[in-house]
């Protein structure tokens, strides 16, 4: 009769004590609270055996459990005599190591290392176990965002990219950044979708989120980034991307169109660039321009060049978009002065006439008119009704526009005064009483030439000098010491005419009434000092009063000498008249 299993299994620990508690240590259910070791994928496990060795001890092992929870056996070391074995198990072959108190190093960590390990020792009383749970982590890779969008487009959804994450362990987390902040997902703007795959071979995890997104067109210089968040040894971690920008695009809402000058005004004669913008992007790269007086727009670029503008450009410009669903207008005033001088150039005239002068403005803006003679600024304008020899010169009408820069004109007239010559002949006995000056105030322009002659005895005591030719006018004088009466002519002749005067002249014997020189002359000294003037009016009176005496005397002495001596001068002027006749007819 057979033995029941129970009773059998009882009998047999009683001849093998020690393999029935291999085997009820194998049938132990696992511990709860288990003690946990975390390994960094590729580095060396360390997992010390927690249990105190026992008195007796024959020997210690360790095993891992299968998912089955079947166990297999991987090192083996006897205490007494210290030698250490390792199972033939091939993920372990070659990377184990148990340590006198049976510490057990696995080394180069793999994700299969996940797993149950138990320590036991064994002895011929006893077995003990004590279980440590080992778990591997692998730092994933920096995230990068892949497969970039060449740009993005307003109110469309596009990929903007996908982030990838590679060989992480435990699989990670992925999400998206806009500038700092968290991507929600939103229907047909914000579309994520997120895949994992696992590397069969190593049990590490690659991970790819791809991003869909409809931008706006504030997302211009957007920056978006990705970050992995994993679990590592010490805790939660994270990785963040390299930032990623974006070209939006976006349509043109508004167009611009600008003068694109050197200065501030415009002035004939000047270039001016038309430049038209859109605010889209990328912008329209042709635009429809319209000049004043055109109907049609003219098809250009984003410039459009006028050179050498007129004022018939001042108006209103436009520009559009090609299709011609937006414009922008600008007004340009192209700015122009003229000036009319009546009469201008060389103008001849004759003293005495005169000469009516306008200068006539038009422009723009208001501007302003001054004159310039022989370069001073005048302080009116000039009126000619009886041309004088100093009204001759150079003149100049100008004109500008202040706020105009650049802008003046102006316009130059050369007047020049003739006249025949006009000859005033004056005479002065000298304050030595041994000689004359006779002077010859001569006018006329172009500046005559003048000449003396003298007629009757005595000589010229020295050569003629001239003063300065001013605005007209110059005085011819002479010094004479005559013995007897003699007549004296002065000559005056320029391309005009030629004008003849004479002046009889006594004796320097023979007291006579002086002729005082022309005070209105300009070459003449002006005397100012009043008190001078009356002084002289008085010695003169004296001095009149002086002569007319003596005069009086020698005339009731001599008188019959005096008759002589004026039948004579009587011939004298006689002849001087034949001679100036006959001189007359020659020209003639």
């Amino acid at each position: 009769m057979m033995e029941p299993p129970a009773a059998a299994a009882r009998a047999s620990c009683r001849r093998r004590p020690l393999l029935c508690l291999l085997l009820a240590a194998l049938c132990m259910p696992p511990a709860l609270g288990l003690y946990t070791v975390n390994a960094v994928y590729g580095d060396t496990i360390t997992m010390p055996c927690r249990l105190e060795v026992p008195d007796g001890l024959m020997f210690g092992k360790w095993k891992y459990e299968m998912p089955n929870g079947s166990p297999v056996f991987i090192a083996f070391r006897s205490s007494t005599k210290k030698n250490v074995q390792y199972d033939d198990v091939p993920d372990y072959k070659d990377r184990l190591s148990l340590s006198e108190n049976y510490t057990l190093s696995i080394k180069n960590a793999r994700i299969s290392d996940e797993k149950r390990f138990v320590c036991m020792l064994v002895t011929e009383d006893d077995v003990s176990e004590e279980p440590t749970v080992v778990k591997v982590f692998k730092q994933p890779s920096q995230p990068e965002i892949l497969h970039q969008a060449d740009f993005l487009e307003t109110e469309k959804l596009k990929m903007l990219g996908e982030c990838v994450v590679r060989d992480s362990y435990p699989e990670g987390n992925v999400t998206w950044y806009k500038n700092g902040r968290v991507l929600q997902p939103v229907e047909e703007v914000v579309v994520i979708n997120l895949r994992k795959v696992e590397n069969r071979s190593t049990g590490l995890f690659t991970m790819t989120s791809s991003l869909q997104y409809m931008p706006t067109k504030e997302d211009a210089n957007a920056k978006f980034t990705c970050i992995v968040t994993y679990h590592g040894p010490s805790g939660q971690k994270t990785i963040q991307s390299e930032p990623v920008v974006f070209d939006v695009h976006y349509p043109t809402e508004k167009v611009t169109i600008r003068v694109l000058s050197q200065s501030s005004t415009i002035k004939e004669g000047d270039n001016v660039t038309l430049k038209c913008s859109g605010n889209g992007n990328p912008p329209p790269q042709e635009f429809l321009f319209y000049i004043p007086g055109e109907t049609e727009g003219i098809r250009s670029s984003d410039t459009y060049v006028m050179t050498d503008v007129r004022r018939n450009a001042t108006g209103e410009y436009k520009c559009s978009l090609i299709d011609k669903s937006m414009m922008d207008t600008t007004t340009i005033t192209v700015h122009y002065l003229d000036l009319q001088l009546t009469p201008s150039g060389e103008v001849t005239k004759q003293i005495g006439e005169a000469l009516p002068v306008s200068c006539t403005i038009s422009s723009s803006r208001n501007a302003t008119v001054f004159w310039i003679k022989d370069n001073t600024r005048m302080k009116t304008s000039p009126s000619f009704s009886s041309l004088q020899y100093q009204d001759a010169g150079n003149y100049i009408c100008e004109t500008t526009l202040q706020e105009v820069e650049g802008l003046k004109k102006r316009k130059t007239l050369k007047l020049i005064v003739e006249g025949k010559p006009q000859i005033k002949m004056t005479k002065k006995t000298n304050t030595n009483k041994m000689s004359k000056t006779i002077v010859c105030h001569v006018e006329g322009f172009p500046k005559p030439a003048v000449q003396w002659t003298v007629t009757g005895s005595g000589s010229l005591i020295n050569k003629a000098k001239e003063t300065k030719y001013v605005n007209g006018k110059f005085s011819s004088k002479i010094i004479i010491a005559p013995e007897e009466n003699v007549t004296l002519t002065c000559i005056a002749e320029n391309e005009l005419e030629r004008t003849v005067t004479s002046l009889n002249v006594s004796a320097i014997s023979i007291p006579e009434y002086d002729e005082p020189e022309d005070r209105n002359d300009d070459n003449s000294e002006k005397v100012n000092d009043q008190a001078k003037l009356i002084v002289g009016i008085v010695v003169g009176l004296l001095l009149v009063a002086l002569v007319a005496g003596v005069v009086y005397w020698l005339y009731v002495k001599k008188s019959k000498t005096a008759s002589k001596h004026v039948d004579k001068d009587l011939g004298n002027i006689e002849e001087n008249k034949k001679l100036e006749e006959n001189n007359h007819k020659s020209e003639t």
